[in-house]
C-alpha cells in the first residue's frame, strides 16, 4: 500500500507540474512549502503555550497575594507607594540593570557579573525597583525572541520573591502554600529561564545583556531564599542538576579562540550555585567526576606519548578553580559536616590520585598541583 501511494503521488506530482519547471524542482517546491506550514503551526503553538503559562503566573501571583497584584494594576503604583521611602534602597537592582558585566572593583572570587555583593547585601535589605512592578504586556504573536525565554519567566520570580520581601517585612499578606497547588507553573518558569541561560552561555555576547545578569541573580536569590528554595528545589531539582551538567559541558566543550571571559562568567555561576547546600554536593560530585576523568585520560595519553586535547587541558582548569572554592568554603562552615560531600565520587578520586600526581607533576604541574590542593581539602574534611 506504501509503495503504491508513493507512486500515485509521484504521477500526481508530474501531472500537476507547471510546465518550464521539472519534476525534481517542483517537488522541492511542494516540499519546502508544506515544512514552512509545519513550521508557522509549530511556532504559533510555542507562543500560545507561552501565553498561557504567562495567564498561570499572574494568577498564581493573585491567588498568593491579591494586594500585590491590585497594586500592581495600577498605572501610577511604584515600589515607593508600597513600601514607603524609608525601605527604599537607593542602589538597588534599577541601577544594577544597567551593570556591564565587567565591574573590576570587588575582588571576590565571584563577583564577574556584579552577582556575589550585591546577593549578600539583599539578604538584609529589601531591594525593590519599577522594573519588578512592571506588568508584562501579552505576547506579540507576531514576534518572539530567544530573550524573551529569560524576561518572562525572570519577571514572574521577581515578582514572587518582592512578594516574599514584603511578606516578610509585615507589609503584605501572602498565602505560599498555593505554590503546592500549582507546581506546573513553578516548575515550567524555573525550566524556562534555566534554558533560557543555557542558550546564551552557549553562544555569548560581551559585555553582557542586563537582562541575563537579571536572570542569575534572581536565580540564585530563588534557590537561597529560605521559605521559596524548599518549593523551587523540591519541584525542579532534576532541572537544575540538568543546568549543572550542562554549564560544566559549555565549559570543557568550548573551543572559541576568546572564550575565556565566556566560561569565567559560566565558572561564576556554577559558583553562585554551589552556595545553596543542597545543591553543593552534587556539583561537587560532578566536578570531581569530570576532573577525574581527565586526570585519567591525560595519564593515559602521557604515558603512550599520544596527543591530548589541549583545548580541553585548559579548560578544566575553570572546574577545578570552582571545585577548590567550593571545598574551601566547605571546610570554613564549621556547622555543615564536612565529611558528607563527594560521597563515591570522592572515593574515586583520591584512589591512585597520588600515582596520577607522580606521573604528571614533571610534564603537567599546574595542572599536579590542583589535583594536590583538591586533595588536601577533600583528606581535611575527612578528618574533621
Amino acid at each position: 500500500y506504501l509503495k503504491i501511494s508513493k507512486l500515485a503521488l509521484a504521477f500526481a506530482i508530474i501531472h500537476s507540474k507547471p510546465p518550464g519547471k521539472s519534476s525534481k524542482e517542483y517537488t522541492e517546491y511542494l516540499a519546502k512549502t508544506v515544512s514552512e506550514q509545519d513550521f508557522g503551526w509549530k511556532w504559533k503553538v510555542e507562543v500560545l503555550e507561552a501565553e498561557v503559562l504567562r495567564l498561570r503566573q499572574e494568577l498564581l501571583l493573585t491567588r498568593i497575594s491579591p494586594r500585590f497584584c491590585l497594586e500592581n494594576r495600577k498605572q501610577d503604583t511604584s515600589a515607593e507607594t508600597l513600601l514607603g521611602q524609608e525601605s527604599i534602597n537607593p542602589t538597588g537592582y534599577s541601577s544594577q540593570l544597567e551593570d556591564s558585566g565587567c565591574d573590576v572593583c570587588n575582588d571576590s572570587a565571584f563577583d564577574f557579573l556584579g552577582i556575589a555583593s550585591d546577593f549578600h547585601q539583599s539578604e538584609h535589605n529589601v531591594n525593590t525597583s519599577k522594573h519588578w512592578l512592571e506588568r508584562v504586556p501579552p505576547l506579540n504573536l507576531c514576534h518572539t525572541s530567544k530573550e524573551q525565554s529569560v524576561t518572562a519567566p525572570v519577571h514572574f520570580l521577581q515578582c514572587l520573591l518582592e512578594i516574599r520581601q514584603l511578606s516578610e517585612g509585615g507589609i503584605l499578606q501572602a498565602n505560599f502554600s498555593e505554590l503546592e497547588n500549582d507546581s506546573f507553573t513553578i516548575c515550567n518558569s524555573v525550566s524556562q529561564l534555566l534554558d533560557g541561560l543555557t542558550f546564551f552561555y552557549n553562544s555569548p555576547k560581551f559585555p553582557a545583556p542586563s537582562f541575563l545578569t537579571e536572570g542569575v541573580r534572581v536565580l540564585i536569590s530563588l534557590i537561597t531564599d529560605t521559605k521559596l528554595s524548599n518549593h523551587v528545589l523540591k519541584k525542579c531539582f532534576k532541572k537544575l542538576e540538568e543546568f549543572k551538567k550542562n554549564l560544566i559541558q559549555i565549559i570543557l566543550r568550548n573551543r572559541s579562540v576568546n572564550r575565556f571571559q565566556a566560561l569565567h562568567s559560566v565558572s561564576e555561576t556554577l559558583g553562585l550555585l554551589g552556595r545553596n547546600n543542597i545543591l553543593r554536593n552534587s556539583l561537587i560530585s560532578l566536578l570531581l567526576s569530570e576532573v577525574r576523568q581527565f586526570a585519567e585520560q591525560l595519564l593515559q595519553a602521557h604515558q603512550v606519548q599520544s596527543v591530548y586535547d589541549i583545548t580541553q587541558y585548559e579548560n578544566i582548569f575553570f572546574l577545578c578553580m570552582i571545585l577548590e572554592q567550593l571545598l574551601q568554603n566547605e571546610t570554613e562552615e564549621s556547622n555543615i559536616s564536612s565529611s558528607d560531600y563527594g560521597g563515591e565520587e570522592k572515593i574515586k578520586f583520591l584512589k591512585n590520585l597520588d600515582q596520577i600526581i607522580l606521573h604528571l607533576s614533571d610534564e603537567f604541574p599546574l595542572f599536579s598541583l590542583y589535583l594536590w590542593r583538591v586533595s588536601v581539602l577533600l583528606n581535611s574534611g575527612q578528618m574533621q
